[in-house]
């Protein structure tokens, strides 16, 4: 699909990866509808493009008819990231909130079916993995599309969810033909992320000199963090490219220790605080790694941005923007919910 020109429709549009989805669509010429009830999205992460006009915002909750209704029409192409959603904390935390998702992703396939849209691009994640293969961080797993298969054993009501509207994509398309694709999603970082993901707030901890320093879990917990700007380029791809409903990882195979990423960012921050530990905190997967050789081979995709050149850009945004005071009072609500 060339994206030039068409009509997209982006909901959660003004999240912190939503936000930075417009931008790129925007850049490409699309005429650009965005839709968000801006219960964790921010209206100024648009604040240019609804200045200068270049796109259509929508305030509503698309589990309403209303809102179902003005959305979808006269739209080609549909990026769902909309989702009841947060880091760790509220992932494990919230369980009954999190069920709502399979309300809303029925609702927006739905109505994307009925208004004619021709294709469907959804953000899924590394969450529809099976716990029982992420538990131990001294092996090397990288967690390949494939794997996602019986037994299933997603994490938490929220992978479930995820894993439950993949699969109705897939049907969507083998029954009534509409173009589908998935992005699974790799702990994404970067400018205007929020603080209930782990960099964000490792970087919020720094930032007002948390001493001594909380760390959920021990440290070794093995993630691939991804930047914001790669995850773009991937859906923007996969938009182009993909159609029959596939599952991509788009992550790094960077293996890095959070441990590791703390001690990075008191480098860069030049602060040394001590460390606890806090095994009793929600701490996800021990062993969290894609594999993104699919991607390269679907998409020619693979990310350009190192973690460590990323965090220096996502560390100088966040201390230009936040106010100490503010972020002190904020932190400890923020980690364990939208």
């Amino acid at each position: 699909m060339n994206l030039k020109n068409k009509k997209i429709l982006v909901t959660g549009g003004a999240s912190f990866i939503g936000s930075h989805l417009v931008d790129s669509l925007v850049d490409l010429g699309c005429k650009v509808r965005v839709v968000d009830d801006l219960s964790s999205g921010k209206k100024e992460n648009l604040q240019e493009h609804l200045i200068k006009k270049r796109i259509e915002f929508i305030k509503g909750d698309l589990l309403t008819e209303k809102t179902l209704k003005k959305s979808f029409k006269n739209i080609d192409l549909v990026f769902h990231l909309a989702a009841v959603h947060g880091g760790r904390g509220f992932v494990d935390l919230h369980q009954a909130e999190s069920s709502t998702n399979f309300a809303l992703d029925n609702l927006v396939f739905r109505s994307c079916l009925k208004a004619g849209v021709e294709k469907i691009v959804f953000a899924s994640s590394g969450c529809v993995y099976p716990n029982f293969l992420q538990k131990d961080p001294k092996k090397k797993v990288y967690l390949t599309e494939e794997m996602v298969g019986p037994p299933y054993d997603s994490d938490n009501i929220y992978g479930w969810a995820k894993l439950m509207a993949e699969k109705s994509l897939v049907a969507y398309r083998q029954t009534w033909g509409i173009k589908t694709a998935s992005c699974r999603f790799f702990t994404v970082y970067g400018e205007r992320g929020v603080e209930n993901h782990a960099i964000i707030s490792f970087i919020a901890r720094a930032f007002i000199k948390q001493n001594p320093f909380l760390i959920w879990g021990n440290g070794q917990q093995v993630r691939n963090w991804t930047y914001v700007g790669d995850i773009v380029k991937g859906l923007i791809l996969t938009a182009q490219k993909i159609d029959n409903g596939q599952a991509i990882n788009l992550g790094t195979n960077e293996r890095i220790k959070v441990i590791d990423a703390v001690q990075e960012i008191f480098r860069l921050t030049n602060f040394y605080p001590k460390i606890k530990f806090m095994p009793q905190m929600p701490t996800g997967p021990y062993n969290r790694v894609a594999d993104n050789q699919l991607a390269k081979k679907l998409l020619g995709w693979e990310p350009q941005v190192f973690f460590k050149d990323g965090l220096k850009r996502t560390l100088d945004w966040y201390f230009a923007n936040k106010k100490p005071a503010e972020v002190k009072k904020n932190l400890k609500e923020k980690l364990t919910n939208r």
